[in-house]
């Protein structure tokens, strides 16, 4: 019973060495622009899953539904559907309760309902967590991968408004913004990923390696061009000093229970061990650290796509000969790689792995990362699916506008928002006139200006056109004219004036030089006479 009981403490005390560190939760805003009663900015918590618009915003009407509040069933068995009717209506933010099943039921429920993004209603009065996704065991959800609406979870308080609000027949106007979930430091993006050798963890394991191997084209695209700097990390945990001399971390540690990993198959009986798991974390971060010495670090993801396909445990190829086999064809320095590892059975740190551990622990605003796989922008950690657009989005949204690279404008990157129900914007079907614009960062809703016509509305129910008239023109030409008048006029003035000023000038002197005339005609009379 002791033993049974050791090998189930083992990998519990392991996994609360992460438990015990600081958890940040990713944040964005949500503003609410209606009624007057509940205007203001509120904070939500970002779903670690479905596909998040970094970088952009989305506008749109909470609903409340009158049943299946919990979102665990389909709306359909409810005759409950949100999709839009006719174009020109508000994306629908579903608002559902939390509570009877998994955030990504909900959120797969709400989109198969119409809805364009779901808010969850925390039911208990504590600070925001964040949605992350269930335990493999736990779920057979297939559907994970296909959510593609953001989710965020909201304060019990918050939610309770809104439902009071909506009840009360009030339209809840909302702005989801992402554009401040990621910040610019300057023209380079820096991105982590944190992730695993393991294949053999089931579906989070094979969504790393699709990720890895879809993902390697725009990363090493990126890296060349000195746009981003990836670095890829791994984590390992320590053995509680109780259990050092134990089978169980003999099994699953290296360097004497300093850094370890569990089992594979969760069976000490059988296949790989913690322990190998951890060496090939190790090689693969110091295949990274050597081609970064000699100025190639994008072949890290060339080598764990190779090794995840020559490789793999299921082919009892996890071996130390298979991944040198796998380095040497890509020309780096083994000899390099091997010193770099150091030994595992010495009693002392590895300053790789040691590094990684301290990396694990969060500083500034981003918290100890605690989830495999973890992707961390801009030292902010990133929430939704592992998947390469969402991603290539996520990494594109931490440059400033305009800075993007081309890479982040190609057309297998875009999402056009605006084919599918015009992306909720105004429009004119008859004259093929839509207020939608897509944008990078999202669509916008913007009234257009056709062939010089300027229409002005909110652009989301409606634009009306204000055709250019002549009046503007007649009335520039009458200014002209009134001005050209009072400008002669005031010419005309001025020369009067100044003739008249002249006149009296000359004048005054002629009225000086008179009295002398006088004076001599006078001199000569009295001359004469005497």
């Amino acid at each position: 019973m002791g033993g049974r009981m050791l090998w189930l403490l083992v990998p519990v005390l392991f996994l609360c060495g992460t438990c015990w560190g600081r958890f940040v939760v990713e944040k964005n805003s949500l503003k609410v622009t209606s009624p007057n009663s509940l205007k203001g900015i509120y904070e939500s918590a970002i779903g670690n899953f479905g596909v998040p618009q970094y970088g952009g915003t989305m506008v749109g009407i909470v609903a409340y539904p009158n049943a299946n509040r919990k979102a665990c069933h389909s709306f359909e068995d409810f005759d409950i559907s949100y999709k839009p009717t006719k174009p020109g209506g508000f994306p629908t933010f579903l608002l559902v309760d939390r509570g009877d099943c998994y955030f990504i039921t909900k959120a797969w429920n709400a989109q198969n309902s119409g809805a364009a993004a779901v808010l969850v209603a925390d039911n208990v009065a504590e600070p925001l967590i964040t949605m992350n996704t269930p335990e493999e065991e736990n779920s057979k959800a297939d559907y994970l991968q296909n959510i593609t609406i953001p989710s965020a979870l909201i304060s019990k308080s918050f939610g309770d408004r809104l439902k009071k609000a909506i009840e009360n027949g009030d339209m809840v106007s909302v702005n989801l913004d992402w554009k401040e979930s990621l910040p610019h430091p300057d023209n380079r993006v820096e991105y982590e990923f944190w992730t695993n050798s393991n294949d053999e963890c089931g579906p989070k394991c094979d969504s790393q390696i699709q990720f890895v191997k879809n993902f390697k084209g725009a990363a090493q695209i990126l890296e060349k061009k000195s746009y981003t700097q990836f670095t890829p990390h791994y984590i390992t945990w320590y053995c509680p000093e109780l259990f050092l001399s134990s089978q169980n971390c003999k099994s699953q540690c290296i360097n004497h229970g300093r850094y370890c990993a569990p089992d594979p198959e969760h069976d000490f009986s059988t296949g790989y061990d913690g322990k190998d798991v951890v060496m090939q974390n190790l090689r693969q971060a110091c295949l990274f650290k050597v081609a970064s010495e000699s100025g190639k670090p994008w072949l890290w993801w060339d080598y764990v796509t190779d090794f995840a396909i020559r490789c793999p445990m299921k082919e009892k190829k996890y071996t130390k000969g298979c991944a040198e086999e796998v380095i040497k064809a890509f020309g780096i320095d083994l000899k390099k790689i091997n010193k770099c590892m150091g030994d595992p059975d010495a009693d002392e740190d590895n300053p790789v792995l040691k590094a990684e551990q301290d990396a694990q622990i969060g500083k500034g605003s981003r918290g100890d990362v605690t989830i495999l796989p973890t992707l961390v922008i801009n030292n902010k950690q990133y929430r939704g699916n592992l998947d390469r657009t969402a991603v290539l989005k996520a990494i594109c949204a931490g440059f400033e506008e305009t800075t993007e690279p081309a890479v982040c404008l190609s057309d297998d990157m875009q999402t056009n928002e605006c084919l599918e129900n015009n992306g909720g914007c105004w429009q004119d079907e008859a004259s093929n006139i839509t207020a939608c614009k897509d944008t990078f960062h999202g669509r916008l809703c913007e009234c257009p200006v056709v062939e010089g016509v300027k229409f002005f509305g909110d652009g989301y129910t409606h634009c009306k056109a204000k055709k250019p008239s002549t009046e503007g023109g007649w009335s520039f030409l009458w200014v002209f004219f009134i001005l050209a008048i009072a400008g002669v006029s005031a010419y005309g003035l001025y020369k009067y004036r100044f003739r008249s000023y002249m006149d009296s000038e000359i004048r005054a002197i002629m009225a000086q030089y008179m009295p002398l005339e006088n004076l001599e005609a006078q001199s000569h009379i009295r001359n004469d006479q005497s």
